[in-house]
């Protein structure tokens, strides 16, 4: 056989656990995958945690040489490679997005997969807000509609229906990014390109529970090292997945307890627990001993309790009930005594729990090897995932000329596959900025955001809508919307000028003209000016020759302290004052609290001079000054 068509034909599977990688390759033969070579190797150190890699150049080293010793037996090159995530990272939230049409319309795809995208990105909202992880990066990796509302009505479908408001909410699973990326990359590391992606418990389940049998109600349990993912099907089809954070590591940390031994000698005690062979190990004091198995069971018989009790429950609360059976699967379902424990919890009979592997056979099989091991219940679904195209191939549909990240088979769209790489809403619809509306003079001012600039998307160079069912060779090409800016103004800009910011008031009090407004803002420009010319005009900030800066430094401040009382005339009445702690001196605008005008009710114009001259806010008092701030007269209301 030629290296050339190997390499073509080649189905190459690696499961990434916590405590070891398995390869398994193979090819598709009447309709059931062939298993030719399994290679297992351990790492040499806690690279991963609870499935999670944590030393990406320590896994890839450990990939390369499973590879290279199944190249070697295969005598071929291995370019392509099929892997999946571990079920502890999928987080589940629940999301809801309405949406208001100008008038009555008929809903299409179109329509309701933008209000489906709105709810996915309001689940992922919720998630990173609950997470406190505002910046990661989350790919959808599917999402069930929980309802949909018309009008206000709860229905099944929207589709083809006519209304105008609508509503969706739904059940999304995401994956982190950091997870999804650290696997790409110790793939490329090794010199891997991946071929399909898919979730462990997809994948096992795959494996241990073929869709023939899913009419029944059963639940496969995956103990590896660092979790123990749980997937429970029925009618036909998987209707939930969860994971519990205990596994195999704390049977493991049991034993290291119970006989002073690090964690690899615990790992190899664990390892003999099946066998009916005396133990020997050496203890970290050094001293040489040896159990027996049984012994072993009964140092460990309260962290395999606490597992069945874990799992149980968590299959109880998925499953709303018990199932008519469950299949154990990995390294951890080999435990003394632990069916029996989950029989009991889950109050269904003993011969219900049972191990997976009896059910590979009818999806795979090979000469020489012994399948029915639930240690390759994952990898061997991984395999049988992508060869028998029940997960997509990655390989085949790119995204901006890149293999797009494909999650599930079935039939997808543009927009699944555009989720399932970590867009959002935002980078499909876009927002348009938010917009300013503020009082001014009484009457409500709107200043609109800017719009979005609209996401371009292309299927093989075409232009397509979101709604469009991808297929195997499609070329994707995205380029994500761009939310428009939201609206800004500066007081000056909404008032005509900075002359005119300069004798105006920001919710009853003077302000900078390049202050930006923000929503609810009132201004009030209804003051009365001079006919006089003003030796302040323009901006605020010119000031008068002779005249001090508004907010003087510190040492000029200094210079102005008092310490003797302030004489002022205001509104032809005399006002003593005292100095200002900091010693600078007051303003005009220092007095309009002392005016008896609320400022903040204003229905007439008022009169603001300082001897006889219209002043800025922020003009400088000196001793003797008349000033006046009072409505104007000739604006006095009559009674009706």
């Amino acid at each position: 056989m030629s290296n050339e068509s190997n390499n073509q034909e080649f189905i190459y599977a690696l499961d990434i656990g916590t405590r070891s990688i398995i390869g398994v390759v193979g090819r598709v033969e009447d309709s059931r995958f062939h298993v030719l070579a399994i290679e297992k190797e351990e790492h040499s150190k806690r690279t991963m945690l609870d499935g999670q890699i944590e030393d990406i150049a320590q896994v890839s080293q450990v990939v390369s040489s499973v590879t290279k010793r199944l190249e070697e037996r295969l005598h071929t090159t291995l370019t392509q490679v099929c892997i999946a995530a571990a079920g502890r990272a999928l987080h589940t939230e629940r999301g809801r997005f309405e949406l208001t049409l100008p008038a009555i319309r008929r809903i299409d795809h179109d329509l309701i997969g933008q209000l489906e995208l709105g709810a996915v990105s309001d689940a992922e909202t919720k998630l990173q807000e609950s997470t406190s992880a505002s910046a990661l990066r989350l790919y959808l990796v599917g999402y069930t509609v929980s309802q949909y509302h018309l009008d206000h009505y709860p229905i099944s479908t929207l589709l083809d229906h006519n209304g105008q408001h609508l509503a969706a909410e739904v059940v999304a699973t995401f994956l982190p990014g950091e997870v999804v990326e650290s696997l790409y990359s110790a793939m490329r590391m090794a010199g891997l390109e991946v071929a399909s992606f898919t979730l462990e418990p997809i994948a096992a389940l795959n494996a241990a529970i073929p869709a023939e049998l899913r009419l029944l109600n059963l639940v496969l349990a995956d103990i590896g090292a660092g979790t123990t993912d749980i997937a429970v099907c029925k009618d036909g089809s998987v209707v939930g997945y969860t994971m519990v954070t205990i596994a195999g590591d704390e049977i493991t940390e049991a034993i290291m307890q119970a006989y002073l031994v690090d964690f690899f000698t615990a790992e190899r005690l664990k390892a003999g627990l099946s066998g009916t062979e005396p133990l020997p190990f050496t203890d970290v004091l050094g001293v040489e001993n040896q159990l027996d198995p049984s012994a072993v069971d009964n140092a460990v018989s309260a962290a395999v309790q606490k597992l069945a009790s874990e799992l149980s429950h968590q299959v109880l609360a998925l499953n709303d009930g018990s199932p008519s059976a469950l299949f154990l699967s990995g390294g951890g379902s080999k435990l003394n005594g632990l069916r029996g424990l989950v029989a009991a919890a889950l109050d269904i009979a003993p011969q219900r729990v049972a191990i997976a592997g009896n059910n590979f056979k009818i999806s795979a099989f090979s000469q020489e090897y012994d399948l029915n091991d639930p240690e390759y219940t994952t990898p061997l679904g991984i395999a049988i995932s992508a060869g028998l195209e029940l997960v997509s191939n990655s390989a085949r549909v790119t995204l901006n000329g890149m293999p797009a990240k494909l999650f599930r088979n079935g039939s997808l769209t543009a927009l699944d596959i555009l989720m399932m790489n970590g867009y959002s809403y935002a980078d499909l619809i876009g927002r348009s900025g938010l917009p300013l509306s503020v009082m001014i003079d009484g009457a409500r001012t709107l200043y609109r955001g800017e719009t979005s600039t609209p996401a371009i998307l292309e299927i093989n160079g075409t232009t397509a809508p979101h709604s469009t069912v991808i297929h195997t060779g499609d070329a994707i090409s995205f380029t994500p919307a761009i939310s428009g800016k939201s609206a800004e103004i500066t007081f000056s800009q909404a008032v005509g000028g900075a002359d005119i910011a300069a004798v105006s008031l920001l919710n009853g009090e003077p302000a900078l003209p390049d202050q930006l407004l923000r929503t609810g803002d009132v201004i009030l420009t209804r003051v009365s000016r001079s006919t006089q010319p003003n030796p302040l005009s323009g901006s605020q900030y010119e000031q008068a020759e002779d005249t001090p800066p508004p907010f003087s430094d510190e040492g000029e401040a200094a210079k102005m302290a008092r310490t003797s009382p302030h004489m002022f005339i205001l509104n032809d009445l005399p006002l003593t004052i005292p100095p200002k702690a900091d010693g600078s001196p007051y303003y005009l605008m220092d007095m309009l609290e002392r005016s008896g005008i609320d400022f903040s009710t204003l229905d007439r114009e008022v009169i603001l001079s300082v001897n006889g001259e219209s002043v800025p806010f922020v003009h400088p008092l000196q001793d003797g000054d008349s000033i006046i701030i009072r409505y104007d007269a000739s604006q006095e209301r009559t009674p009706s």
